[in-house]
């Protein structure tokens, strides 16, 4: 017999393995006589290969990128939040997250270095993930990567969801917004994709460095205005926006651009692929299933609030379903920052919904961000029930007071209910998984 934690860690766990990025490479791209098989829709010849890449899941991408193609890959570099060193002839260089620093600026400058080394003819594959915002960035001239990320910081504290994040990133960039393809010189290159994003729109995942940017300068200029930043961000920045509205600057790449055609992008793992793994091994347990998709996102606590209302409804009159019961959900919540705590999107999510659901028992919730990143604390979610609440409250903790300071990671983790993995080494966002039991514990 299983308790239902073990079981909603089992369904997390599922998650995690459908977006491992090494079998998501494998998955999709295979080798067949002389020729390379990308998806369903792309082959190519076999020839001298680079590799590039940067994002949370870099590194497990390019073990497998090299596992396939060794002897035919002539160089490349990659760019992680915690590697370094070499891959055969790829170069692994460690770089900033969430906020670029020095170690993204140096490890930067390498790969674009490195690019000139591309003939028209070769072939490059070019695998981005989440984090591949922060981790690869070179600031457009006259302005400086600090002021970057100061202006990412302060619209990560106000709330921005990643499309205003990365709207104002590439209007700030010389590689985003499908930039990148401007240093390259090869004809024929694939883009293997992780998705962190909703949706998986490709032109926001890791910012877009090799697709169209829909966005312009003006876009970028309306996000720091609505979100009141505008007289809080450096002047330099503001007069690079406001030059790029006037047309003084170069915009991103735009739809139709011929730059495009040397580029496939291909998204080999996502939020909602998880999810539907998740949901077939909660069905195999025996769970009746609620798969609400991978479009969550709002401010964390309410998104909490909107679980419990769930949850409750499935206990109290068997709708949508019955019990035994498990809600699957995926996406991407955001928090306003208003206290002085530690915490993430993803506790701060349970902990609100711990507060609404502490008169139902049988009742279990579970969070995390898949690439074992909580906001700025050392977790990637939590686990909580109805006695998570009674027993904060036991230890003289007011569960509503650490909400309002934004301070979950402390009192989830003086309970014992905190997730925490350490890099998972893949980002598909977050997993939202609720468990509806007529008792404590079920077969597995």
């Amino acid at each position: 017999m299983k308790s239902p934690h073990d079981i909603i860690l089992s369904l997390l766990k599922e998650g995690l393995e459908a977006a491992d990025p090494y079998k998501a490479v494998i998955n999709h791209v295979r080798i067949k006589n002389d020729k390379i098989i990308i998806g369903d829709r792309y082959e190519t010849v076999l020839r001298k290969i680079h590799v590039i890449g940067f994002g949370k899941s870099s590194y497990k991408m390019a073990l497998a990128v090299n596992d396939l193609f060794e002897k035919n890959i002539v160089g490349g570099v990659i760019i992680t939040p915690d590697q370094e060193g070499s891959l055969g002839n790829i170069l692994v260089l460690k770089g900033d997250h969430p906020i670029p620093r020095d170690n993204t600026l140096r490890s930067s400058k390498k790969l674009l270095e490195y690019l000139e080394n591309i003939d028209e003819k070769d072939l490059v594959f070019i695998l981005i993930s989440g984090g591949g915002s922060a981790l690869f960035e070179m600031p457009l001239k006259d302005i400086s990567l600090e002021e970057i990320a100061f202006v990412s910081e302060l619209l990560m504290k106000s709330g921005a969801d990643i499309f205003e994040l990365n709207t104002v990133r590439k209007h700030l960039s010389a590689v985003k917004g499908g930039k990148l393809l401007k240093y390259i010189k090869s004809k024929e290159i694939y883009s293997l994709i992780i998705s962190d994003v909703i949706g998986d729109p490709i032109s926001f995942i890791a910012s877009g460095p090799t697709d169209a940017d829909p966005t312009t300068y003006r876009d970028a200029v309306e996000v720091i205005k609505r979100r009141g930043l505008w007289n809080k961000i450096p002047d330099k920045i503001k007069d690079l926006l406001m030059k790029g509205v006037e047309g003084f600057v170069e915009e991103s790449i735009k739809p139709g651009d011929k730059i495009l055609n040397k580029c496939r992008n291909i998204v080999i793992a996502s939020n909602k692929m998880s999810l539907e793994a998740i949901e077939r091994k909660a069905k195999e347990i025996g769970f009746n299933t609620l798969f609400l998709g991978p479009y969550i996102q709002g401010e964390a606590r309410e998104v909490g609030k909107m679980f419990a209302s769930i949850l409750r409804s499935i206990k109290k009159i068997n709708k949508p379903i019955s019990p035994p019961g498990a809600v699957i959900a995926g996406g991407e919540t955001t928090v306003t920052v208003r206290g002085r705590g530690v915490g993430g999107r993803n506790q701060e999510t349970c902990l609100s919904l711990m507060i609404e659901i502490k008169d139902l028992d049988n009742v279990y919730f579970a969070c995390m961000g898949s690439d074992g990143v909580d906001g700025v604390s050392p977790a990637a979610g939590a686990v909580v029930d109805n006695k998570a609440y009674w027993e904060a409250v036991e230890k003289g903790l007011d569960p509503k007071t650490y909400l309002d300071n934004n301070d979950s990671y402390t009192i989830l983790k003086s309970i014992g209910r905190t997730i925490e993995t350490g890099y998972t080494g893949t980002n598909v966002g977050d997993f939202y998984i609720g468990l509806l039991t007529s008792s404590p514990a079920l077969k597995s």
